[in-house]
């Protein structure tokens, strides 16, 4: 229903990211949907966890302002944020096969 109301695709996504406000701090919400999660992260053969850890880093890079849908040259910057950070956390390379 959000992922409809707000961003006009009728789909339950895994995460959404709302922002409120970027400066002089930041401040919104990170809603997950427990069941798209669930079973994506079973359809692609990884552990709930590192997937849950992904999706929030995901979409507090969001929140920081990265975007991956504004061109390949900025979801690969994003991309390799999510790597560093989970990869500090301890979690595996959320894009490797």
């Amino acid at each position: 229903m959000l992922n409809r109301d707000y961003r006009h695709k009728d789909y339950a996504t895994n995460v959404l990211t709302f922002v409120y406000e970027s400066e002089p701090k930041v401040t919104g919400d990170l809603v997950v949907c427990l069941p798209v999660v669930l079973r994506e992260a079973a359809e692609q053969g990884k552990s709930a966890e590192a997937h849950f850890a992904h999706l929030i880093v995901h979409g507090m890079l969001h929140l920081l302002g990265y975007d991956h849908e504004t061109g390949v040259r900025d979801a690969k910057r994003m991309e390799a944020k999510e790597q560093e950070i989970l990869a500090g956390l301890g979690y595996p390379d959320p894009y490797s096969a």
